[in-house]
């Protein structure tokens, strides 16, 4: 089965289990990313993760803001990269820029 499949069927899953859910998308990538435009992660209430929006050096940045926006319903833009303070803290001191669209799932 291919990633986004994946990442579809889990979230489908969640929703049906009744769990609360958002999904980030890899939206804009520049220089150095660890992960294609179009990548996508998946998370629930509980913190359950499917999919890969950073090979890991933002993941975690990433559910934080998701859980956040299981919580409130608002969608996010996370940009992450090379201008950013933030991005040595996240781990994309390689070079780069990578933004990340973060949705609640209805």
């Amino acid at each position: 089965m291919s990633d986004a499949l994946e990442v579809l069927d889990q979230v489908g899953q969640w929703k049906a289990d009744g769990k609360g859910v958002a999904v980030a998308t890899v939206i804009v990538t520049w220089g150095s990313s660890p992960r294609p435009v179009g990548s996508q992660l998946g998370v629930d209430d509980a913190g359950n993760m499917v999919g890969s929006v950073s090979g890991g050096c933002i993941e975690g940045a990433v559910v934080k803001e998701a859980l956040d926006a299981i919580k409130d319903g608002k969608p996010r833009l996370l940009d992450f990269g090379v201008s950013d303070e933030q991005a040595w803290d996240v781990g994309l001191a390689c070079g780069g820029k990578v933004q990340v669209f973060v949705e609640k799932v209805n």
